[in-house]
This record gives structure tokens, C-alpha cells and sequence, in this order.
């Protein structure tokens, strides 16, 4: 999966025992404690945690979740931060689900490390706790390809890169932007990169991000964006700068609908498509067999992913627009 799908990853430091299910770029938290079986009657009730509610990305995990428990029998109890960096609301959220009895909680954690107290505590008390979209280990193919597909499209020549993050600390972003810079071929400290901003995933904010950093080094012409929102502030920065769609290469994750027409219209060269409602399905699924007295979920469950580009590159494996549309979301 958002996610998911490069990097360094390493493991949540906090010296809790870490088994991954990657659903896409999904992992998995197992509870330290058993859970005892839900009573025979009772409906299992599974919650579920975004940075947002508003990210389509994000609407159409709540309604893959809501989906699945309707399927399963389900309760889903749903919950969302007030932004990508909302921590807090998160923790409160975690809390107020462990108290409503959840039997686990799907999360996409707004930070690497933050959360993990609640996590904690919430594991001890048996439930299950699988983190969507963000993953810790290990290296997956998805932030790696969209710069691969990137280096191919500048043969391989010196260019001038902008790099629009998510947040400071958070934990996809991080991973995105070391899976870009891996599978671009530099490193962190590279003369190419002439600007790394925050655009907090969104739109609004990823423009002016862009315009300051056109204001750094007009001669940007490589651009990655932690997600298609923000590659379309990016444009829009692009644009009123008299850039042309040909002298910028732009490449993003996600795969939403919006983003995949910005790949037919040449606003954005490629993206990679990772598939939230099947994420949360399993997830679901995963959290109702665990209730149910089932095994734990643990290993790696690829729900998978597809580098979409309007141009296809030889040595870069990818799907057509057609294809991207057909399987998009949002």
C-alpha cells in the first residue's frame, strides 16, 4: 500500500516487540497481550485512525473499513486528526477507542515516534494495533520507483531538484523522501538538491512551499511531492513561474483520481499507485479474525502497487493511464 511502498526504514525505537504486516506499505503492531475471544452475540468492534478526514486518500480508506466491518459484522469506530501533524488528537484517539472496547485499531500514525506511548498502552491491554500507510521495515519497491522513473526521464543527467515533505517527524514522509533519494541515486546532502520544504501534504500549502523554492533556485527542474495534492500546489507554483510541463519532471505517490488525471494531462510524469481500500479491508479483516480467537496477523501481505506514467520508460516498469483510471480512487 500510501503507503504503501525505499528508504532507510527502521523499526519504532521503543522497545516494543515489532511484528509487520505490510499491506501495500502497512505495519503491523502485534499486541504484547492475548485478547480473549469476543463473546459469542457480541459484535467486535475495530477502529480505525487517519491524519485527516479530508485527504481523499484517507476518505476512501474510511470507506473500504466501513465496508469491511459492515461485511464482517462488524462495529467500526472511526476517528481523525484535525491535520497530517495532529499527534495529539491521534493519542486521544487511541484512548478513547481502547475505552469503547475496540478489539484493534487501524492507524496511519501522523509521527514515527509520538504515538507509541498510547500504542503501548493500548497493547498491553490486548489490542491489536496494524499501522496503515506507514511503514517501519523493511525497503519496498514504491518509493524507490517513482525516482527511478524520474533518473530515466532526465538521462541520467545533473539537474536542479525541489523536494516537498509531508511534515517534520512525520514517519512516510521521512520514508518517501529516502526512498526518492535511493532510488534517484544521491544522497541527502547532493549539490542537485537545491531545496527540501514542508508542504504538509496538501495543496494549499505545497504551493507557496514551491515558490520558495523557486525563489532559491529558479532553475529547479526535477520536483518530488510526498503525494498528489501537493504535486498540484507544486504546478500551480510551476506555472505562474512560466515553467511548461516539458521543463519539469514531476513525480508523486498515491494514485487517487485527481492525481491520475494530472499524470493524463502531463502535470505530473509519474506516480505510484497503492490501493487504501484494499489496505483497510484487510486490515479490517485481519483485526475481526484476531477477535474471534484467530492467529495473529504477522509477515507480509503485498495488497499491491503500480508506478502509473503516461510515457513509459524502458528499465521502468509501469502501467497506462487508462489502467491508473480504471483502478484509482477518490
Amino acid at each position: 500500500m500510501r503507503h504503501p511502498q525505499g528508504g532507510d526504514r527502521r523499526p519504532w525505537r521503543s522497545g516494543l516487540f515489532v511484528v509487520l504486516l505490510v499491506l501495500a506499505v502497512t505495519a503491523v503492531v502485534v499486541s504484547a497481550a492475548a485478547a480473549k475471544p469476543t463473546a459469542k452475540g457480541a459484535t467486535v468492534k475495530v477502529g480505525l485512525i487517519t491524519k485527516d478526514a479530508t485527504n481523499p486518500f484517507f476518505v476512501k480508506m474510511h470507506a473500504g473499513a466501513n465496508a469491511a466491518a459492515s461485511k464482517a459484522g462488524a462495529q467500526l469506530i472511526y476517528a481523525a486528526g484535525k491535520s497530517s501533524s495532529d499527534n495529539a488528537g491521534q493519542i486521544t484517539a487511541i484512548e478513547n477507542m481502547v475505552t469503547a472496547g475496540v478489539k484493534g485499531i487501524l492507524i496511519t500514525v501522523a509521527d514515527a515516534k509520538a504515538e507509541n506511548a498510547a500504542i503501548a498502552k493500548a497493547r498491553a491491554k490486548g489490542v491489536l494495533v496494524i499501522a496503515l500507510d506507514s511503514p517501519t521495515s523493511p525497503t519496498t519497491a514504491v518509493d524507490a520507483l517513482f525516482a527511478k522513473y524520474a533518473r530515466a526521464a532526465t538521462k541520467g543527467r545533473t539537474v536542479t531538484i525541489a523536494m516537498l515533505d509531508e511534515h517534520a517527524g512525520s514517519s512516510v514522509g521521512a520514508l518517501r523522501h529516502n526512498g526518492f533519494l535511493k532510488g534517484f541515486g544521491i544522497k541527502g546532502n547532493n549539490k542537485q538538491i537545491a531545496c527540501v520544504a514542508n508542504g504538509g501534504g496538501q495543496e494549499t500549502q505545497s504551493q507557496p512551499a514551491m515558490e520558495n523554492c523557486l525563489q532559491k533556485n529558479p532553475n529547479i527542474d526535477v520536483v518530488y511531492t510526498i503525494n498528489e495534492p501537493s504535486a498540484a500546489g507544486a504546478w500551480t507554483a510551476l506555472k505562474k513561474a512560466g515553467k511548461s510541463k516539458n521543463a519539469v519532471t514531476i513525480v508523486s505517490v498515491d494514485g487517487g483520481c485527481a492525481g491520475v488525471r494530472n499524470v493524463r494531462a502531463g502535470v505530473i510524469d509519474a506516480t505510484s499507485q497503492q490501493y487504501p481500500l484494499r489496505m483497510a479491508s484487510l486490515g479490517v479483516a485481519a483485526v475481526v479474525k484476531f477477535a474471534n480467537g484467530g492467529a495473529k496477523a504477522s509477515g507480509y501481505t503485498d495488497t499491491g502497487l503500480n508506478l502509473i506514467a503516461a510515457k513509459p520508460l524502458k528499465g521502468v516498469p509501469s502501467k497506462s493511464v487508462k489502467y491508473g483510471l480504471a483502478n484509482c480512487w477518490g
